[in-house]
């Protein structure tokens, strides 16, 4: 199993969200976060002053999957969550060792 986490900018959310739903992803996680990669944030000007912006909106994905679909997802991801611009976000995959569904008390891959 592995759990796939991904930043991507907010306003890209839903194209990736269909795009999951698309390929039969059921579930994941979805977290407002905020924070600065290479893009390093932006100066804005509010009542005439200027500041800077340090971290920048974004969103996190949570995705557990069994080890057959994670390159089906990255795919899909990729795909709708892709400008060309600095910040479209990126995508990690850890090894996931244990699952319970509390509910049921499925565990590992049927608690998916």
């Amino acid at each position: 199993m592995k759990l796939i986490t991904t930043i991507i900018k907010p306003f890209k959310l839903e194209e990736v969200r269909e795009a999951l739903s698309d390929i039969g992803i059921q579930g994941m996680t979805v977290t407002e976060v905020k924070g600065f990669g290479r893009q390093k944030g932006h100066s804005e000007l509010y009542r005439g002053a200027e500041y800077s912006v340090n971290f920048l909106p974004k969103v996190k994905l949570d995705i557990a999957t069994d080890d057959e679909r994670v390159e089906e997802i990255i795919h899909a991801i990729k795909q709708a969550a892709f400008t060309g611009k600095m910040g479209d976000g990126k995508i990690f995959v850890f090894e996931l060792q244990h699952a319970v569904r509390i509910r049921t008390g499925e565990i590992n891959d049927s608690a998916l």
